[in-house]
């Protein structure tokens, strides 16, 4: 006989467990299927261990120019399997905190692969056999696996994945090429470089980021290369080759071909949904390219049952992810929702995004709401001011004065509608800028708050006051 419950979370990734948490304190009795380990790739193969290892190699890099700060270091080394060991140790210590809220809370967690059968039953294959269990809901949150192109040359020994990449137990890095200058690709370029590796980053489209502000973009790009970084825009990979001395990208440039030797190669072009196995032949959902369609609920075409995270979302964030599980939660047990997904409380940008986008590379990359372009391109008027960080005094004293901080208003109401922030805390101070985008304020009230000096967000007042000149 099945074991019934109010919900059942399959996928305990940061959307799937926030969303279990969430349903538990809500009072709804919760199971997560998770066929790897709790936290998913998220915490076990990509936001955690990547920003430890960020961490980590900019500690080397800091130490390699610390006479500057009048401090002297000899023999300076790196030893890539302690930082490894150290990268597990910060996996190892967020995944605990995650199983003491299960346990605290008394949410099931089931080890075993899930197949969604219909009326809301699902088949688990665990170690021990199959076990039936049956939802009142469900909410499928199995993420996304890394993208392999289909190229010549891509199951060659030396080629990664950036989950492969991350689980390296040695060194043999001097010379990597990154296919990819996404958020992926470029973080992991700022961990290699950062430990004296010969990086190149090749990507297909005509600047790093994608879709990100184009001023961003530039900048990132200019640092990148002020390190040592290699980077070629508007280049595509045709084939892999293995010679001797390692691998060679054969790729093609302006309508030529070229040669770009590496020891390795990263694949880092993005991610696909992942439900191998999930959907039962008696089951059927609306999928359009290769994503679960959901309605403004989250909910499938299959009623009780909800995706959320990268299996629906083209921003393939985990606080995205932890966001729609909060969402979807509240919704199923009526409660007032205490996110805002999309919108300012007036109403007034009815499609004004407030997901922050951050980017752990050096200086920081952080944005969130509409660029200058998104906003003019939607017939608004925009006001936008722009403080260069060459003049802050803390990066005056830090000796980090690259970046800016560009700020984006609505021409009538004052309201801010974007922020891009290129320094370092980039990633902290974005917080303010959310804030302020979802609750509606204008750039009178961001600036009746005075910020502490010296610090980055000294910068902030200084756009606004940019942009109210």
């Amino acid at each position: 006989m099945a074991v019934t419950y109010d919900l059942l979370v399959i996928g305990a990734g940061p959307g799937g467990y926030t969303a279990a948490i969430k349903a538990a304190q809500l009072g709804l009795k919760t199971a997560v299927v998770e066929k790897d380990k709790l936290g998913g790739t998220c915490l076990n193969r990509g936001c955690i261990p990547t920003k430890a290892l960020l961490h980590a190699s900019s500690q080397f890099a800091m130490m390699q120019r610390c006479d500057e700060f009048g401090v002297s270091v000899e023999g300076m080394a790196f030893d890539f399997k302690k930082m490894q060991q150290y990268k597990k140790k910060a996996v190892k210590s967020y995944r605990r905190g995650v199983e003491e809220q299960f346990e605290k809370l008394g949410i099931e967690l089931i080890h075993g692969k899930a197949v969604i059968r219909r009326d809301c039953h699902v088949e688990v294959y665990t170690d021990s056999g199959k076990e039936y269990l049956q939802a009142k809901n469900i909410i499928i949150a199995t993420g996304a696996q890394a993208r392999m192109p289909d190229i010549p040359g891509i199951n060659l020994a030396g080629v990664y994945t950036s989950d492969q990449l991350l689980g390296a137990g040695s060194w043999k890095f001097d010379r990597i090429a990154i296919v990819g200058g996404g958020v992926i690709g470029v973080e992991m370029a700022t961990i290699f470089s950062s430990l004296c590796s010969k990086v190149t980053i090749i990507e297909q489209g005509s600047q790093l980021l994608g879709p990100m502000d184009q001023d961003v973009a530039r900048a990132l790009e200019k640092e990148l290369k002020e390190k040592g970084i290699s980077v070629y825009c508007d280049t595509t990979v045709s084939e892999i080759v293995e010679r001797s001395d390692g691998l060679v990208c054969r790729v093609v440039r302006d309508g030529k071909e070229q040669d770009i030797a590496a020891g390795q190669v990263l694949m880092a072009i993005g991610r696909t949904p992942y439900m191998e196995g999930l959907l039962g032949e008696d089951v059927e959902f609306e999928m359009e390219q290769g994503r679960l369609l959901v309605n403004d609920r989250f909910m499938t075409s299959v009623p009780g049952i909800y995706a959320i995270g990268d299996v629906v979302a083209d921003i393939q964030l985990a606080h995205v992810a932890a966001a729609q599980g909060t969402f979807v939660v509240e919704n199923i047990a009526g409660r007032p929702h205490t996110i805002q997904l999309s919108v300012v409380p007036n109403g007034m940008y009815a499609r004004l995004p407030v997901v922050p986008s951050c980017i752990y590379t050096d200086p920081e990359i952080a944005t969130v709401g509409l660029t200058e372009e998104a906003a003019r391109a939607n017939g608004m008027r925009v006001v936008c001011g722009k403080y260069s960080m060459g003049d802050n005094g803390k990066s005056i004293i830090s000796h980090e004065r690259g970046g800016f901080i560009h700020l984006v208003f609505d021409a009538y109401s004052k309201i801010l509608v974007g922020a891009q922030i290129v320094c370092p805390r980039a990633t902290d101070m974005i917080g303010e800028m959310a804030t302020a985008i979802a609750a509606g304020l204008t750039a009178g009230q961001l600036m009746m708050a005075m910020r502490a000096h010296p610090t980055y967000s000294e910068g902030i007042g200084m756009a606004i006051e940019d942009a109210m000149r």
